[in-house]
């Protein structure tokens, strides 16, 4: 709080007249990231004309915030602020709902993805998927690059929806023979 105050030239005093505690200001500052995160993913979804570009294209916006060092602020925030982090998974969920279920349905309908997928599962086991591979405890950081995790996590959720159309695509992204 001493070097944000500084930062603003402002007083510790004047920070608290409009947070709480650090906490409360770290929760909102992270709300509002989070928010601008989801706008983007829709924004990515609304220009996408194919939905498994669309998820790579998700991931390389996502991973501009989420880093693959502990300075990152999800590591950050799992390390030093565990409440914070309950409540951003918390939101998360309703937060991206939207987009990936609107993004199966283009995949289902461009014959992408298969039409008996149950969208409301595969969205469900896509976010809690993604949750997973983001953390820290299962993925330690020494161990494993978040983004090569998150690419397999990707791989391995496309590969299971796909038809034939979205695995010739996939192999093609992936620069690999068809089997």
């Amino acid at each position: 709080m001493d070097d944000l105050a500084q930062s603003m030239g402002i007083s510790k005093k004047t920070i608290y007249q409009f947070f709480k505690n650090k906490n409360h200001l770290i929760s909102l500052c992270m709300k509002t990231l989070q928010k601008g995160v989801v706008k983007s993913f829709k924004q990515i979804s609304i220009n996408a004309n194919n939905p498994i570009i669309e998820l790579f294209q998700i991931k390389k916006e996502a991973m501009k915030v989420l880093g693959n060092t502990e300075t990152a602020p999800q590591f950050q925030l799992q390390k030093f602020y565990p409440e914070i982090y309950q409540e951003l998974k918390g939101r998360e969920f309703d937060l991206v709902r939207d987009v990936f279920q609107e993004s199966l349905k283009k995949g289902i309908k461009s014959g992408y993805y298969r039409e008996e997928i149950n969208i409301d599962f595969i969205t469900r086991i896509y976010i809690n998927g993604m949750r997973g591979v983001r953390d820290i405890n299962l993925f330690p950081l020494h161990e494993f690059k978040l983004e090569k995790v998150i690419e397999d996590f990707l791989e391995y959720h496309v590969r299971a929806i796909s038809t034939n159309k979205g695995l010739i695509l996939l192999n093609k992204i992936y620069n690999k023979s068809e089997s």
